[in-house]
């Protein structure tokens, strides 16, 4: 029987590492399934969740977790005005996660592809387009007219999160647009208009992550024809990995989450024990002491937006997990905010209220052994960056101070915002 476009449309192929793994079916929105394909259990094995802690490869379809299996895929697009950008340019509705999907999945975070075999030009033949400075500033001053710096037609990627941003491909210290699925290998905040500082308040923050050993990845402050960009490297991107692409997801797909709920007090499905209790689930101590010390560092500098999308997994070929390098740690106490926590700490919520006690507390309860010693590690890896490094040009100007006071008051025992 054959099938309308329409139909077609919905079956949309989704491949893992290369390997072909399963396809989204139905036509509907709030019904369309992900279906296992056999070369997925026979490449990754019955019951492998190398795609997704939500998305097991099953030769029978659970339809009691199809709604967490949806999620999975709806939450590879980003949020806010920049899914609402990347709707308006192929006109459909924001929640229509088929249609943005068979248009913007070529290059998603991690290595999953999806994208509709039967579409005009299809397989598609990645490439990569030079763009120079002056055009890069253009796509930063204006990312509604080009949503993450996609080219129409064949520039198309998505990427989670509701900063603006682009996405880009360097090369020997060129910059590309990605054609038809070809990797991206950067993200580039441009400044925001409500809050000037943010973008380099967060240069500021992943400089503090890499002092603290929880990334080796780099990030710099680059001048596009006048117009400043946040340039990070990504890390789900390797040339020593197939089509260049390491898999991930964040916490928010791992554990079900959708959208706001990504924070603890939309709905409950997150915290920082669950999601201790995923990242150690095979045994890997080593990425919880890791979370360990992302969240004492988040509680030295103010990174109050530590929430389930900015904390992520790594699945590995060979499928092994791991935590990813830390991303998106922004100081941000000196912001228009209530001055909560993302995810709760010991049951505590307000930044200005915790002490080293809890966060010790709190990762004891994931049964982490000798917590103190790690925390206080951290504790002073901060205080050593912060007196040694300084903001660039255009941060906050208390950045520095708050920074080494909240450091201070944590290690001698005090709340976080004592005497601020």
């Amino acid at each position: 029987m054959s099938r309308s476009r329409a139909e077609r449309m919905a079956d949309l192929r989704v491949e893992l590492y290369g390997e072909l793994v399963g396809h989204l079916v139905g036509a509907n929105r709030r019904t369309f399934d992900f279906v296992t394909h056999a070369n997925a259990i026979a490449t990754f094995g019955l019951g492998s969740t190398i795609l997704s802690e939500s998305v097991p490869f099953d030769l029978v379809v659970n339809r009691a977790r199809a709604a967490r299996r949806r999620n999975y895929f709806a939450e590879l697009l980003p949020e806010g005005s920049a899914l609402d950008n990347l709707a308006a340019e192929i006109r459909v509705s924001m929640d229509d996660i088929i249609a943005l999907l068979a248009q913007f999945g070529r290059d998603v975070a991690g290595a999953v592809q999806i994208y509709d075999p039967e579409a005009p030009g299809e397989p598609r033949v990645p490439a990569l387009a030079a763009v120079d400075a002056a055009e890069i500033g253009r796509m930063l001053k204006n990312t509604q007219a080009a949503p993450l710096g996609n080219r129409p037609k064949t520039g198309r990627t998505s990427l989670a999160g509701v900063q603006e941003k682009i996405v880009l491909a360097r090369d020997q210290g060129r910059w590309f647009q990605v054609l038809d699925g070809y990797p991206s290998t950067h993200i580039i905040k441009p400044p925001s208009a409500r809050y000037p500082s943010i973008t380099f308040d967060e240069e500021y923050g992943h400089r503090a992550a890499k002092a603290a050993g929880l990334t080796t990845l780099d990030s710099w402050i680059e001048d596009f024809d006048g117009v400043p960009g946040l340039v990070i490297e990504r890390y789900d991107r390797s040339l020593d990995a197939p089509q260049g692409r390491i898999h991930q997801e964040d916490m928010n797909q791992a554990l079900g989450a959708s959208k706001n709920e990504k924070y603890q007090d939309f709905g409950g499905k997150l915290s920082l024990k669950r999601i201790a209790e995923v990242l150690g689930r095979n045994g890997d101590e080593e990425s919880v002491h890791r979370l360990l010390r992302l969240l004492t560092l988040s509680q030295a500098i103010g990174n109050l937006d530590m929430h389930g999308k900015n904390i992520s997994m790594l699945h590995l070929q060979d499928g092994s997990t791991r935590i990813t390098p830390t991303y998106d740690v922004v100081p941000q106490t000196h912001l228009d905010s209530d001055g909560k926590m993302a995810l709760a700490i010991n049951r505590k919520f307000l930044h200005a209220a915790i002490t080293v006690d809890d966060l010790i507390e709190e990762a004891e309860s994931w049964k982490v052994r000798s917590p103190r010693t790690i925390v206080m590690e951290t504790l002073d890896s901060v205080k050593g960056f912060v007196h040694s490094e300084a903001p660039v040009e255009h941060a906050y100007d208390g950045l520095q101070g708050d920074i080494a006071a909240f450091s201070r008051n944590l290690m001698e025992g005090r709340p976080t915002g004592h005497g601020g």
